[in-house]
């Protein structure tokens, strides 16, 4: 008969007391672990238990704890505010159309609207040191979606409207700064990914920088987004596809589609050996249109488009 040996410590208090070392609550959370251990140590946000040798152990209130911060900051409040909350109320993220869900909506844009001065402020005497500080502070506080639809391009879209004499030069300068950040961190998750989904712009139909940001915003951990050039031809993308050999073909587009846009689509779709998917205004618009076709819509809130994407592409495998 063979003697088993004895639980460890750790063993024994998982058994015990229910309780999770970060590893798992990393997995169970989608939060990596350090993350988790900034929102301790900088935050107090969670406080877990430790093992005499260090390790941490969270317990299934802790878990939940995450999940509801998560909430927020996906919400648009910054982790730095997460605390005040979670003091007030223990309660689960309310929907946003609760007086209390409102609420934190308003604080939220409050926010928004402060970064947005600073960023303005450092645009308007062109300090790149003083932006890329603000940049890196504004990243630190929320999520990626965030940053660029709520704080990043709201600024960007209004310098693009006209203005006072100097402000086409501001626009300009934000501009350069931001797409090559954007490349940067486009370029960075790519890494050794195999799974690839293409992105095109639908011609005349958007800009660099909101392409770019697409992109980033569909990218995950297992697809990395090939952006292609704006002014790609349409009629060239079933080329592209043959030679890429890509899961998905998304086009994007931030103006009203043409008439024979769907009918375009639907051509496209029988020419190409991959999905093909619709993303920004133009697919709010032509949502009821594409109903029923092989064409899937994506929206243009970056915080759902890649979850469609992911779910679009499951059930592709599934048939």
């Amino acid at each position: 008969m063979i003697e088993l040996e004895p639980a460890t410590p750790l063993l024994r208090a998982l058994k015990q007391e229910e309780l999770f070392p970060i590893r798992e609550v990393s997995r169970l959370t989608g939060v990596n672990p350090v993350t988790l251990r900034a929102w301790e140590r900088r935050y107090g946000l969670i406080q877990p238990t430790r093992t005499e040798s260090g390790h941490r152990l969270y317990a299934m209130s802790d878990i939940e704890t995450v999940r509801t911060i998560m909430g927020w900051i996906e919400r648009g409040v910054a982790v730095s505010k997460v605390g005040k909350l979670l003091a007030k109320s223990a309660a689960p993220v309310l929907p946003i159309h609760t007086p209390s869900g409102i609420a934190v909506q308003s604080i939220a844009q409050a926010e928004w609207d402060d970064w947005q001065t600073q960023l303005r402020a450092a645009v308007s005497i062109f300090d790149e040191a003083a932006l890329e500080r603000l940049y890196g502070q504004v990243f630190s506080s929320y999520p990626l979606s965030v940053v660029f639809q709520s704080i990043l391009l709201p600024l960007w879209q209004r310098l693009l409207l006209p203005g006072e004499f100097g402000q086409v030069s501001e626009w300009l300068f934000l501009d350069a700064f931001l797409r090559a950040r954007v490349l940067q961190r486009l370029h960075s998750v790519r890494g050794l990914l195999c799974q690839r989904i293409v992105l095109a712009a639908l011609p005349d139909q958007c800009r660099e920088l909101e392409l770019l940001v697409a992109g980033l915003l569909l990218g995950d951990g297992d697809r990395c987004v090939s952006v292609l050039a704006v002014g790609q031809p349409f009629d060239e993308l079933t080329l592209i596809c043959e030679k890429v050999r890509p899961e998905a073909l998304v086009l994007y587009s931030n103006r009203s589609p043409m008439a024979d846009l769907p009918r375009r689509l639907n051509r496209l779709a029988l020419s190409v050996d991959c999905a093909v998917m619709l993303a920004g205004d133009v697919s709010e618009l032509l949502q009821e249109r594409l109903e029923g076709s092989s064409i899937g819509c994506l929206g243009n809130d970056g915080r759902l488009m890649r979850r469609r994407l992911q779910q679009l592409l499951a059930g592709r495998l599934d048939t």
